[in-house]
C-alpha cells in the first residue's frame, strides 16, 4: 500500500504543482484571446520551422549519447538511441526526471547495455549540459544584467539576500552538514552485508561517469553540445516571429527569456508548466510585452511544443517496438 500511495504521489504532486502555479499565473486571463491567436494569427510556417529545430535537438542528443556509450563497449543502434531519447521526454511529461533513469532501460531491454554504466553515461551529459547552461547565463547576464536585475526585483528575488546567503557563516555550516551526512552514509553501507552488491553498481556507473575520458572525438563531442543547445535555443527564439506582438523582440531578449525558462523547467512539473510560463511572461513583459500577449504566447508555444514531445514519444516507442521485433522475427 505504502509502495502504490508512493508512486502515486509522484505521478500527482508534480501535476498539482503545475496546475496550482498555471492557475496562478492564469487565474484572471481571457483564454479566448488564445483561441482566436492560435486560429488565425498564428505563422505555421515559422512554428514548423521551430518544432524541426526541436526534434533535432532530440536527434543530436542520441547521436552525442551513443558516442559516450562507446568507450564502454557498447554499441546500441543508432535509431534505438534517438527513440530512447524521444521516450525519455516523454516519460517526463508523467514522472519528472524519471526520463533520464527510463531511457537507460531502453537500451538494457533492445541492445543488452548495462543500466548502471549507461546511466552513468548519462550523469556526465547532465554535468556538461549544467556547464553549458551555465556559460550561457554568465554571458547572457552580462550582456542583459539591468533585465535581470529587474527581473529579480519584480518577482521579489532580492540580489543582497542572495549574496548575504552565500556569504553567512550558516551557508556553510549547512554545506559541510550535508558533505558530513553523505560521508557517513558511505561509511554505513560499508557495514552493509549487500555493500559489495551496491558497490558493483555504483563503481559501474562511475565507469559510465568517466566515460567521457575516452571517447574518440572529443571535437564532435563538443560539436554536438553546442549543435543541441543551439537547437533548443532555436526552438524557442524562432517561436517570436508566429506572432505579430513577439516579432519585433532581439536575439537578445531571445536568450535572456530562454535561460529563464531554462532554470524554470528544473521545477519537477511536467515539461515545466507554469515556472515555464511565470518566468517567459515576466520577462517577455520587461520587453514591452502586455500581459495578455505574453500569456498567449507561453500558452500557445508551450502547449505545442508539449504536444510534439508527446508525438516523438509514441513515435520512439512503437519504432523501437517494430524494429526490434523484426530483427527478433526476421
Amino acid at each position: 500500500m505504502n509502495k502504490l500511495l508512493k508512486k502515486t504521489l509522484k505521478i500527482i504532486l508534480p501535476i498539482l504543482l503545475g496546475g496550482f502555479i498555471l492557475y496562478w499565473v492564469y487565474r484572471d486571463f481571457d483564454f479566448s484571446k488564445a483561441e482566436e491567436v492560435l486560429l488565425h494569427q498564428t505563422n505555421w510556417w515559422w512554428m514548423l520551422l521551430s518544432l524541426f529545430f526541436g526534434v533535432m535537438s532530440h536527434v543530436l542528443r542520441g547521436w552525442r549519447w551513443k558516442q559516450t556509450l562507446e568507450p564502454l563497449d557498447a554499441h546500441p543502434k543508432t535509431s534505438d538511441c534517438v527513440d530512447a531519447i524521444f521516450v525519455s521526454y516523454a516519460t517526463n511529461l508523467v514522472l519528472p526526471r524519471v526520463g533520464e533513469v527510463s531511457r537507460c532501460g531502453v537500451l538494457a531491454k533492445y541492445d543488452d547495455v548495462s543500466f548502471a554504466k549507461s546511466l552513468g553515461t548519462v550523469v556526465t551529459e547532465r554535468l556538461i549540459d549544467t556547464l553549458t547552461i551555465l556559460l550561457i547565463t554568465g554571458i547572457t547576464f552580462l550582456m542583459q544584467m539591468p533585465v535581470f536585475l529587474r527581473f529579480f526585483e519584480e518577482t521579489g528575488t532580492k540580489v543582497p539576500s542572495l549574496v548575504h546567503l552565500v556569504t553567512s557563516p550558516w551557508f556553510y555550516v549547512v554545506l559541510f552538514s550535508i558533505i558530513g551526512v553523505l560521508v557517513l552514509l558511505y561509511f554505513l553501507l560499508r557495514m552493509l552485508s549487500f555493500f559489495e552488491k551496491v558497490k558493483g553498481v555504483v563503481l559501474n556507473v562511475w565507469e559510465g561517469v568517466m566515460s567521457l575520458k575516452s571517447v574518440k572525438n572529443i571535437p564532435l563531442f563538443l560539436l554536438y553540445t553546442v549543435l543541441i543547445w543551439g537547437c533548443y535555443f532555436y526552438h524557442f527564439y524562432i517561436t517570436f516571429y508566429c506572432f505579430a506582438f513577439t516579432e519585433h523582440l532581439s536575439f537578445l531578449a531571445g536568450l535572456v527569456m530562454f535561460v529563464g525558462g531554462t532554470f524554470a523547467v528544473i521545477v519537477p512539473t511536467p515539461n515545466g508548466a507554469g515556472p515555464w510560463h511565470f518566468a517567459v511572461i515576466t520577462m517577455m513583459m520587461l520587453y514591452g510585452v502586455n500581459a495578455t500577449d505574453a500569456g498567449v504566447f507561453a500558452l500557445i508555444v508551450h502547449g505545442i511544443q508539449t504536444l510534439l514531445v508527446i508525438i516523438l514519444g509514441i513515435y520512439g516507442w512503437l519504432h523501437l517496438s517494430l524494429v526490434n521485433r523484426t530483427k527478433q522475427n526476421p
